[in-house]
């Protein structure tokens, strides 16, 4: 491998929403995730909802009453 060409390699801290810490090595000096495999719906086995800024009441009032339209 040519030296000087590849970019430094350091150990990193991942942090999730949930608090969990990952350590792993990263060209990245700062990170987070959003969700991790300890808060995972998946690997959890708990349905989790989680609704970011009022998307579900927004998509409510715009087509909620999107059938009672049809019918008119």
């Amino acid at each position: 491998m040519k030296k000087g060409i590849h970019p430094e390699v350091k150990e990193v801290v991942f942090k999730c929403a949930c608090g969990n810490e990952i350590r792993a090595l990263s060209t990245a000096k700062k990170t987070g995730i959003a969700i991790c495999s300890a808060c995972h719906p998946f690997f959890t086995g708990k349905q989790k909802f989680v609704d970011t800024a009022g998307r579900v009441e927004k998509f409510m009032k715009k087509y909620g009453n999107y059938q009672e339209n049809l019918k008119k």
